[in-house]
Formats: C-alpha cells, sequence, structure tokens
C-alpha cells in the first residue's frame, strides 16, 4: 500500500479508425508518463478506436486489429511501473464491451466493463455494446479505484456501488462531446458524485472534432468539500500531471495545474474551428475555399477558416452578378485584406446568361421566379466545386443553422461544400460571435488579431442579393424573431400553441413550423458540421422526411 499517487491524464486527439495513428498517440503518452514518473497513465474512452467509431464495430477484422492494438500497448507495459487504463473495445462469451483494460508489467490485470450504455441524442452504444455488471473497484498500488467509464458517472448507481466496495478514488475516462454550457454541465454532474460518495474524481475527456462531434477536453478534477483540484485545456491536447496524498480525510491533491476554463462567449468560436481544423485535416485536406459574398455569414466562416489554418491556406472569391452591389463587393474586398487571405473575383454574368438563353424555349413566357434566381446560386457552386476539384481545396458552405431551419438556401448551388462550420448555429448567434471575435484574439488559433470582420458587414441588412434591392426580410421575419420561433420548435419541442403564447404571431409560427418540416430533405443533403446545441440538424435532431404530422394546437 502506498501514500501517494502520481496520475497522468493524456488529454489527446485520436482519430476514429486510425489504429496505427492512436497506438502512436498512446505509446508517445506512455513514454511520457515514464518520464514523469507517474505511478498510473489514463487514457480516454475508447482511444485506440476513436470515439465513436460507429459501424466500423460490426467490421470482424477492425474489432480484431483494433483488439491486437490492445494488446500491443499492453505489452509495451513490460519493463515500466506505470499502471496503464486504457479504454478500448474488448470481447468476452457475453458480446463485445466498451471496457477499460489496466495493464501493468507488459500483462493485463483487470478488465472493466461500461455498465450504463447511453441510447439517446448522438449516442446509441446499445446498437454494438452489451451493458456490464455492477463494476467492482480495481487495486493499483496498493490503492482501491473506481473506474466508471462516462455514462457511468450520469447515473448514482455505478459511482454509489464503487465507494461501498471500498474505492478510495475514481478514475473517469471519458468520450464527451461538447454543446453549450457542457463543461459546467459536466462540473456540476462530478460535484454531486463526489459530494455523495465522498471520493475523488479524475474526470478525463478526449479532445478534437470528429465529423459533427467536437470534444473540448477541459478535463478536471475534483475532491470533497467542493473542491476543483485540476483544470485542464480547453479545445486542446493536454498531458496532465498531478501528484495525490492519502490523508485521514481521504485522497488529496497536491499540485494540480488550473487551466482558466474558455468563456461562454468564447466556446462556440473555439468548437467551430477545432471541428473545421481536424474535419480538414483528418480527411486529408491541407486548404479551403469559400465563397466570399461580402455578408455576414461567408465573413465569420472565413475568420474560422483563417484561424483554423492560417491566411495562408484560405481562398476566398467573390463571385458578383449584376445584383450584387458595390457595397457587397467593397465588404468582401475589405474583409480578405483584413483577414490575409487569397482574394479572387470570378464573374458569374455570362454563364448564368448563357443558362438563362439556353432554357428561354423550356420556360416560355412563365414569370421569372426563384427558378432563375437559383441559376445564379447553382453557378456559383458549379464554379466553387471546380476551384475545390482543381486546386485540390476542401470547399466551405456557410449556410447559418436559421436559413437551413427554414430552406433559405440552395441545394446544389451555396450549399455546395464538404463543411459546415455555421450548420449549428442560429443568425443572431453569428452576429454575436462576429463581434465577439473583432474583439478578442482565440487561444490556439492562427489568424489575425484586431477588426476581422468590418463593421459595414455586421450592419448592413443581410442579403442573397439575387434580385434587385432584395433582403433576407422580404421573404423571412426579422432574425430575432425567426430564431426565437426555430429555437421554441427545434430546441424546445414547444406545441405551436405554447410559442404564440409567448407573443408571437399564430399565423407565422405555422408558415415556420411548414418550412421546418418541408425543409428536412435539404438538410439530409447539406454538409456536416459542428455540434454546438444539444439539437442539432442531423446529428442531435433526426426527423423524417416523409411527414405527415402537423401540429394542430394552433387553428
Amino acid at each position: 500500500m502506498t501514500d501517494q499517487l502520481r496520475i497522468a491524464l493524456a488529454q489527446l486527439n485520436p482519430k476514429v479508425g486510425d489504429l496505427p495513428g492512436n497506438l502512436a498517440l498512446a505509446r508517445k503518452a506512455l513514454d511520457d508518463a515514464k518520464s514523469a514518473k507517474a505511478d498510473i497513465l489514463m487514457l480516454s474512452e475508447l482511444f485506440l478506436t476513436g470515439y465513436f467509431p460507429d459501424d466500423l464495430l460490426f467490421k470482424p477484422q477492425f474489432v480484431k486489429d483494433a483488439i491486437a492494438a490492445a494488446r500491443a500497448l499492453v505489452a509495451d507495459t513490460a519493463g515500466t511501473d506505470v499502471v496503464l487504463i486504457l479504454p478500448t473495445i474488448w470481447i468476452d462469451v457475453t458480446g463485445m464491451h466498451n471496457a477499460v483494460l489496466v495493464a501493468e508489467h507488459g500483462e493485463i490485470t483487470a478488465i472493466r466493463y461500461k455498465r450504463e450504455l447511453p441510447n439517446s441524442d448522438v449516442f446509441y452504444e446499445k446498437r454494438y455494446f452489451e451493458a456490464g455488471p455492477l463494476p467492482l473497484p480495481v487495486t493499483i498500488k496498493g490503492v482501491s479505484v473506481g473506474i466508471p467509464i462516462c455514462e457511468d458517472v450520469w447515473h448514482t448507481a455505478v459511482c454509489e456501488h464503487l465507494a461501498m466496495r471500498g474505492a478510495e478514488i475514481m478514475l473517469c475516462p471519458n468520450g464527451s462531446p461538447y454543446w453549450t454550457n457542457k463543461q459546467h454541465i459536466r462540473k456540476d454532474l462530478v460535484r454531486a458524485r463526489v459530494a455523495e460518495d465522498g471520493v475523488p474524481m479524475l474526470y478525463l475527456n478526449q479532445v478534437g472534432g470528429q465529423d459533427e462531434l467536437v470534444f473540448d477536453g477541459a478535463s478536471f478534477a475534483m475532491q470533497p468539500g467542493d473542491k476543483l483540484v485540476m483544470q485542464g485545456k480547453s479545445f486542446e491536447p493536454d498531458f496532465i500531471v498531478t501528484d495525490w496524498t492519502r490523508t485521514d480525510a481521504g485522497w488529496t491533491c497536491d499540485n494540480g495545474r488550473i487551466e482558466e476554463l474558455t468563456s461562454v462567449e468564447e466556446a462556440p468560436w473555439r468548437a467551430c474551428v477545432l471541428g473545421l481544423r481536424d474535419y480538414v485535416l483528418k480527411n486529408g485536406f491541407s486548404h479551403v475555399v469559400l465563397g466570399l459574398s461580402g455578408g455576414i455569414d461567408s465573413a465569420v466562416v472565413a475568420a474560422m477558416a483563417a484561424d483554423a489554418f492560417g491566411p495562408e491556406k484560405v481562398h476566398a472569391i467573390m463571385l458578383p452578378y449584376r445584383y450584387t452591389s458595390e457595397a457587397s463587393i467593397r465588404d468582401a474586398r475589405e474583409c480578405a485584406d483584413r483577414l490575409g487571405v487569397r482574394y479572387d473575383v470570378v464573374a458569374i454574368g455570362d454563364p448564368v446568361d448563357g443558362a438563362l438563353n439556353q432554357l428561354q424555349p423550356i420556360f416560355g413566357n412563365r414569370p421569372i421566379d426563384t427558378a432563375e434566381e437559383n441559376i445564379q446560386s447553382r453557378m456559383r457552386g458549379t464554379i466553387l466545386m471546380a476551384v475545390s476539384n482543381k486546386l485540390g481545396s476542401m470547399l466551405l458552405t456557410t449556410g447559418n443553422k436559421s436559413e437551413m431551419g427554414v430552406g433559405y438556401a440552395t441545394i446544389y448551388g451555396d450549399m455546395n461544400g464538404g463543411y459546415n462550420p455555421l450548420k449549428d448555429m442560429f443568425k443572431m448567434d453569428v452576429y454575436a460571435l462576429a463581434a465577439w471575435r473583432n474583439q478578442n484574439m482565440p487561444g490556439d488559433c492562427l489568424g489575425r488579431a484586431g477588426e476581422v470582420i468590418p463593421q459595414a458587414i455586421i450592419d448592413k441588412a443581410p442579403s442573397a442579393e439575387l434580385r434587385p434591392d432584395q433582403t433576407d426580410q422580404d421573404s423571412l421575419p426579422p432574425y430575432p424573431v425567426l430564431d426565437d420561433i426555430l429555437t421554441c420548435i427545434v430546441e424546445d419541442e414547444m406545441a405551436l400553441a405554447d410559442i404564440v403564447a409567448r407573443g408571437h404571431d399564430a399565423a407565422l409560427v405555422k408558415r415556420i413550423e411548414r418550412l421546418l418540416n418541408i425543409a428536412e430533405y435539404k438538410r439530409r443533403q447539406s454538409a456536416p458540421g459542428p455540434k454546438i446545441t444539444p439539437r442539432a440538424f442531423g446529428q442531435g435532431r433526426k426527423y423524417p422526411i416523409t411527414n405527415g404530422y402537423r401540429d394542430g394546437t394552433v387553428g
């Protein structure tokens, strides 16, 4: 039995499916733990496969290779005094499990299974895993250690059981994605477990972007008495070493490093930048292209891209037509200059007019409507895709959640692209982020400081500029009104009558619900983007395209 423990937490950025790459990250962490003379090294949930591997888990060879990688890492603990806590998939006679291996001196000394399998929101672990029994503590260096896995701490039973069976300290590996206020929600959760069980907990979270999920890291430790004794970095990899001493009151942390948690205002920007950076780089691209219209959405995406990759890796293209205002052309150029990104102009007048001339025999004398307007957007999308193909840049699309909610976007046009950093961000939130970025330089970002988004772009009335003097409010209610209605329907699943009771016009509420429903087919075909809210389109909100239900609470 020891009265001293040095515990290392590896807050790293694995890539789903990259077994050799993740194994290399884990081996580097093991070397770092040796150098730090750590007693214990913990990796995050399902580290070697990455979280979450989805239907790769139905591929027998992948499962076989993942288990082989785990055994190889276990073997690497030979010749060291570091005890490795390795979260991985594992198979026994009952099936496949989300598991933790405890390894020491090259051997597996204990195996524990996740008890509580999440099966809501973005999680569907019951599709793949069998739930384990209530776990027992593991003895490490003579200390009784509980290892609840992620969701296990969101329910009282597992930690309570571990404490009752003698666990003196809890080590919790996680794959917990970010959304608004999630960092504080986790803290409140762990605070409750520590208060209930009287046992300190070290909470390790992974970091990085994985398709539409962003993992923010922000690992931490709490001990009884509501004491935050360690706080890791947010949205960045971190290697955190803490020393713990057994006292009459239990285990206490001697030297926890406390990093400042990202603010509620900064966190969405950091999440979007990290999600964008990892999606592009992990999929083999090194630079991006986007249409820069002189509007707020494309300006914010361009700023995020510059922060993610550096200005030299961002290519902005203005694609004017006869309805594009001089102000938009001027604002787009100024934005590109402030960001320091490459800027080109490709006029679309000739190709659009040529398409309209060729279509005239089919269109005939029918009145001009959105069909002609959409040709402009689709021509822009075609040109941007051509640049993407020729130069090898990933095309970014720039529609926000308000527009995507009501279908105010042209499929196969401005929706073209491989990734959309604003997909889960309402229009008014985009404005707020633009103002915030102009006043702040986010951590771990590569763009320029200062007012990178011209104030003229923030101040102007939003417009698609597909016809003379057009504004968004010709077709939509003011964005503060639209955002509130959409928040009520999408985020809160409120009945229409309750939304009307908030002061909204009944006919407008019904119209927005209709637009939301009929735009589902567009959202299914939209680019992925980072999940920022609890109810993101795609990852957090799955509705049928063919859907006959309509809320009848408003006549």
